[in-house]
């Protein structure tokens, strides 16, 4: 009932924060809890609301590599192990996301490979960084 105060304080916050890595480790947490809403709204059920959670997870993560592609540009590199761990939420969202393709109906199905698509392009922009 209080998803649009959330919203608005994810929005907030994406706003003040201005150092880059920051930014992505925000944009990590906003991905893992938009990943994890997926997962329980398909378990109840709710596809259609299940799909766009997952998509504006991958959305999300999205805007890591590219936050991190401009720090780099600018001269400075992630922290140590930061990237693997990119890496391996990023595995990990591609597992929720074929998981999800097995529980929804069909006729949704075209929507998840979309985002799997979506998901190997972040994980091939994740090599390069």
């Amino acid at each position: 009932p209080l998803y649009f105060l959330k919203a608005a304080r994810d929005q907030l916050l994406d706003f003040v924060t201005r150092d880059k890595f920051k930014k992505a480790e925000l944009y990590l947490l906003f991905s893992y809890k938009q990943i994890a809403m997926a997962q329980f709204l398909a378990k109840k059920g709710k596809n259609n609301l299940a799909i766009s959670s997952l998509s504006k997870g991958e959305k999300y993560f999205l805007k890591i590599t590219q936050v991190l592609t401009e720090s780099k540009k600018q001269g400075s590199s992630p922290p140590s192990g930061f990237v693997e761990k990119l890496k391996l939420a990023n595995s990990k969202h591609k597992e929720v996301a074929e998981s999800l393709l097995k529980e929804i109906p069909q006729g949704a199905s075209h929507l998840i490979v979309e985002i799997i698509k979506l998901n190997e392009e972040i994980k091939s922009q994740l090599e390069k960084i």
